[in-house]
């Protein structure tokens, strides 16, 4: 008999929808011409590129010529800071150490390299930032860059966009936001944002790995970051991942469309999976600021048992595939950055699971992990 399996880690990335993988299977059989080449196989495939770079923009209200397509959010994150550093002169970064690593080793290394002074600001134990804080910087500072996330990967906290927006254009400041987790998932605007820099990968709304895009405002320019042909509008040379941008821009397209309905579904998964864990094991907690977070996202602190050394393994061998934050730093032996800010011991980042909900996932899912988890922690209540 086949085991139960339950995914329960969408944050790290989500299953391809079928529609989009069918939407994307003619660029690797039919269309295979090289959109930088003159002639009609090259023309054909150029116009498809075009009209993604097109439609993503009209889903974030923005323009074609502001969206750069990548091989995901890193490289995004990436081109943004070190271009907008090289192209303005940027002196201050003002960032958060709770922050994909794409963003903290990025500026870590400028900082080490000396070419500019990094500001971390401060955050409560729910992981609230301090606001206060990053206006004084902006009044003390120019040539500034701010770099924000909008939801945080590992405990699911949401930024105020509009709030940070306005206050970095009032202080003449850049401002990034890494919205991988949050686009295609929640309403992005562009123009009523006024922001910087915004990026999306396409594995994160069911599209496929290994493709995204950075926005750049209009208003600014930044270098080139991979040299080599004129591609991206000389900003990315090489030959752009026609498959995977058809599958990005299909993913987003579905996902904008179907937004509401996916937010109240995986709403109520969550909220049904925190009730009824508050339920069943005493002493369950949550990281990070559960009243301000994304639906999808759920950092959960199980109390002591005989499983805390070995707790995703467990839960991996009973058929739920969770995790303890950020795949990118899967084999760490320091465990998350981010809990850590958060002032957690040893112990309690050591009991903490991230359990990170789709569109995909079901009742039977949620019940199925719940189930899984009272045996667990009932057994070793009892024992």
């Amino acid at each position: 008999m086949q085991q139960h399996r339950v995914y329960l880690d969408n944050a790290a990335t989500t299953f391809i929808e079928p529609v989009v993988l069918e939407a994307m299977l003619p660029y690797f059989q039919d269309f295979q011409g090289n959109p930088s080449s003159s002639h009609y196989h090259g023309r054909l495939t150029k116009n498809a590129l075009e009209t993604a770079r097109k439609t993503v923009a009209e889903l974030l209200n923005a323009k074609p010529s502001e969206i750069f397509f990548t091989s995901g959010g890193t490289e995004a994150d990436n081109m943004a800071i070190f271009g907008c550093v090289e192209q303005y002169g940027i002196q201050h970064i003002i960032s958060s150490k709770l922050e994909h690593h794409a963003i903290t080793h990025t500026i870590e290394h400028l900082e080490k390299k000396r070419l500019v002074q990094v500001h971390w600001l401060e955050n409560d134990t729910l992981g609230k930032l301090n606001f206060t804080q990053l206006e004084q910087l902006l009044q003390q500072h120019n040539k500034v860059l701010v770099v924000l996330m909008h939801g945080n990967n590992e405990i699911g906290n949401l930024l105020d966009l509009e709030y940070v927006s306005d206050l970095c254009k009032k202080h003449n400041a850049f401002f990034l936001s890494d919205t991988v987790q949050t686009m295609g998932h929640y309403p992005i605007d562009a123009k009523k944002l006024d922001i910087t820099f915004l990026c999306g990968a396409a594995h994160k709304f069911h599209g496929p790995k290994g493709v995204g895009f950075l926005y750049v405002n209009q208003n600014v320019k930044i270098p080139c970051r991979i040299h080599g042909g004129s591609q991206e509008r000389n900003l990315r040379a090489g030959t752009e991942n026609i498959p995977g941008i058809i599958g990005l821009t299909k993913a987003l397209e579905i996902s904008v469309q179907n937004q509401e309905k996916n937010y109240q579904h995986i709403k109520q998964l969550k909220h049904y999976f925190m009730q009824k864990l508050q339920e069943i094991i005493p002493d369950v907690t949550f990281n990070g600021d559960a009243q301000n977070s994304m639906v999808s996202v759920l950092n959960v602190r199980f109390p002591s048992s005989e499983y805390e050394d070995m707790l995703l393994f467990q839960l991996d061998i009973q058929g739920i595939s969770a995790s303890a934050g950020s795949a990118c730093t899967s084999g760490s032996t320091v465990g998350s950055h981010v809990l850590h800010a958060l002032g957690l011991s040893e112990n309690e980042i050591k009991n903490s699971v991230r359990f990170s909900f789709g569109r995909f996932n079901t009742q039977e899912d949620i019940n199925y992990a719940l189930s899984v988890l009272e045996k667990m922690f009932v057994k070793s209540y009892q024992n």
